[in-house]
């Protein structure tokens, strides 16, 4: 037989595409079941493939070695106290300005977030056929601070689940993700003056706002070449921001010696796509940041006075800027807030309980202990002039000047430890020891006989499964599969359109809800968040100082989604970018219809019928890739307290005025554990078997 080039390792609608192509073999070969394994490789196999084809493999996670930067030694002293430091930085609601919420608010259940009341976000990534926002601000499934019930999914119902272009019985838009700070701007000294919500508010009272999609876990993240469902945290880190080689201008400051002049230098530190990730929502005012945020400087030596610089970045949000960040975290006493447990497996020794925070005294002396300090000693200042378009110049002392503002290098380069911090802390959190890694590794009693028929119906490759989440990382976005593979891949759509490798339109949702991959980056020279787009244009070496692996062509970007890692999914509900769906059974029939909930004509992935045994049977596999260390919140995946939001008293017809036009908060405690984790691990979302 002769061979055939494909594109992407799994292409979103390509079945219907290769209609004739298996027309003309089915005239050649009688077997039915060979013919569906021929079309599934062709729609999914990403390759140049014969007759002998051998689909992608999964393997234990112990055989695969975390990424992380060739050059981090020329930036971190200590990895141990980097370790330790990411972890604080990590859970310490004192980064929130609101100084409640911390990154963990919103991944403290298995990576990911269990709750459930005011978690509704409606369709506020929408936007017109040529692509202008066009936001649905209504909501209906519920409304802002209304509990979601199990009943309410999945969001798209149909009258038999098995088909799917039966009677739809209710659809919505509306999205399950974390709810994030309220709208607010910083004046002084004060937390946070409500700003009027159009949209997350009961009777006119402010709840808090919540993301425009479901959150993924940080658990294995550390894996992703890119980050976030929209690949916007790139590979390369650059010290500042999210978007690595994309921002030019993103620079930090270095001194060889702390009497040497300091310097702007551009960085870049590949395989960090976790950094890139960890300063986008500590910054963002629609997650952890209120709008024109202000404080006094209090860790600032100089005591120059007040903040009062914001700035956009990805689109309408505005983020506060690192620095400013710094001045606020830097003098404070880590995790000031929340006990640490003493068997803490990272931050037992410096625990202070039962007393609050860490024996260490300030953020500062953290950060001195796990970088080098040429990114951190100088006595020097970066003085940024806002009246002249935020330039940057040295200075031996402040100007005193209204229109300036000077910053330490220690807080200037804030998001650079930061970041690094942050990737260093969650590259620990990889859960390598499921069943399935023990039965990968010889233990051929670690699978029950139906996860063993549920893994055999998983690599099958007419069941589509194994080429989106392959490999030990059971993801195709995995840095590994990308340097494999290559950055672009081609579909065998007409055209051969490329496509980013690792991500998938699996029609969930119509594009025009999200675009997903196919948004651009925001920046001021806002550029497609797609690659293959960026080859298109001819920018993909400009951006990323390589050429593309494959010749510019045809793209397939819109409704384009990362794959995500399916270990621990029985831990993570609700599922998909939207949320919405509550089960894995729900997930199970979603693809066994060929997916493509969208109501496009397009068939999104090869119909497989899969009988009641078959789907029960790959729901327990995904259960045999849960991590008992996860479940019970054992070494590495030990914390500190944390009080999160949980809605507000009331529900989604009355709320509570805290007195200032917004509603009171009601926290939940989630108590500080050690090494050795729980002897009763917490409920799933929605209480999900």
């Amino acid at each position: 037989m002769r061979k055939i080039q494909f594109g992407a390792t799994y292409v979103a609608g390509a079945l219907a595409r290769l209609t004739n192509l298996v027309s003309r073999l089915s005239r050649k070969i009688k077997s039915a079941t060979t013919i569906a394994l021929l079309v599934a490789i062709a729609v999914l196999a990403g390759h140049t493939v014969s007759a002998q084809v051998s689909p992608p493999t999964i393997a234990s996670l112990k055989t695969v070695t975390v990424p992380e930067p060739d050059n981090l030694g020329e930036f971190v002293k200590n990895k141990t106290a980097a370790i330790a430091l990411g972890k604080a930085f990590f859970w310490d609601m004192q980064v929130g300005s609101d100084g409640i919420t911390s990154c963990a608010s919103c991944h403290f259940h298995a990576g990911a977030d269990n709750r459930a009341k005011n978690q509704l976000s409606p369709g506020i990534l929408r936007v017109n056929a040529d692509k202008t926002p066009n936001p649905d601000n209504t909501f209906s499934i519920g409304q802002p601070n209304s509990t979601l019930k199990p009943e309410d999914y999945p969001f798209h119902k149909l009258a038999d689940p098995n088909n799917r272009f039966s009677a739809i019985l209710s659809d919505s838009n509306d999205v399950a993700s974390s709810q994030g700070v309220f709208n607010s701007k910083f004046v002084n000294n004060d937390p946070g003056i409500p700003v009027d919500d159009p949209v997350f508010n009961v009777g006119g009272i402010e709840t808090r706002r919540v993301e425009p999609r479901n959150t993924p876990t940080v658990i294995n993240a550390a894996f992703n070449f890119r980050n976030f469902w929209d690949g916007r945290a790139q590979n390369v880190f650059n010290g500042v921001n999210p978007f690595g080689t994309r921002d030019p201008n993103a620079k930090v400051y270095k001194a060889s010696s702390i009497l040497s002049p300091l310097q702007p230098l551009t960085v870049q530190l590949k395989n960090a796509s976790l950094a890139s990730q960890a300063v986008g929502p500590p910054l963002s005012s629609f997650e952890m940041s209120a709008d024109g945020r202000t404080f006094e400087e209090i860790g600032d030596k100089f005591g120059f006075g007040l903040l009062d610089k914001i700035f956009d970045v990805v689109k309408s949000k505005k983020l506060l800027l690192p620095r400013e960040l710094a001045q606020q975290l830097l003098p404070l006493r880590p995790l000031g807030k929340q006990i640490v447990h003493p068997d803490d497996s990272v931050l037992g020794q410096y625990s202070r309980a039962p007393q609050k925070g860490l024996t260490t005294l300030t953020y500062s002396q953290m950060i001195q202990a796990a970088f080098k300090p040429e990114w951190w000693q100088s006595t020097q200042l970066i003085q940024v002039d806002k009246a002249n378009g935020n330039t940057r110049k040295v200075v031996l002392l402040p100007d005193l000047s209204s229109t300036t503002e000077e910053y330490t290098q220690m807080e200037y380069n804030f998001s650079l430890f930061f970041g690094l911090a942050v990737q260093l802390y969650e590259s620990t959190l990889v859960s390598n020891n499921a069943p399935i890694d023990q039965f990968l590794e010889g233990n051929t009693n670690a699978l029950t006989p139906q996860q063993q028929q549920g893994k055999a119906i998983f690599e099958n490759p007419a069941n589509a499964c194994i080429f989106c989440h392959s490999g030990a990382e059971f993801t195709a976005a995995s840095v590994r599969n990308v340097q494999n593979s290559g950055r672009l891949t081609r579909s065998p759509a007409p055209g051969n359109p490329i496509e980013d490798t690792g991500f998938f339109k699996i029609g969930v949702r119509p594009e025009l809800e999200d675009l997903g991959l196919g948004a651009d980056d925001g920046l001021p020279v806002s550029r497609p968040l797609s690659e293959a787009r960026l080859a298109q244009q001819g920018k993909f070496q400009e951006v990323f100082g390589e050429a593309p692996n494959i010749t510019p062509g045809p793209v397939e970007a819109d409704g384009l989604f990362k794959a995500p890692t399916l270990r621990n999914v029985e831990l993570t509900a609700p599922y998909m970018h939207n949320g919405g769906m509550l089960t894995l059974r729900q997930v199970v029939d979603f693809y066994s219809r060929g997916a493509g909930d969208d109501n496009a004509n397009v068939p999104r992935l090869p119909v497989l019928n899969l009988s009641d045994e078959n789907k029960e049977a790959l729901v327990a596999f995904l259960k045999s890739l849960t991590d008992n260390r996860v479940r019970y919140e054992k070494a590495p995946f030990d914390h500190p307290q944390l009080f999160i939001p949980n809605g507000h008293p009331g529900n989604e017809i009355s709320v509570t005025n805290d007195g200032t036009g917004k509603a009171t908060d009601a926290l939940t405690e989630i108590p500080a554990v050690g090494r050795n984790g729980r002897s009763t691990p917490p409920a799933n979302f929605l209480a999900t078997p």
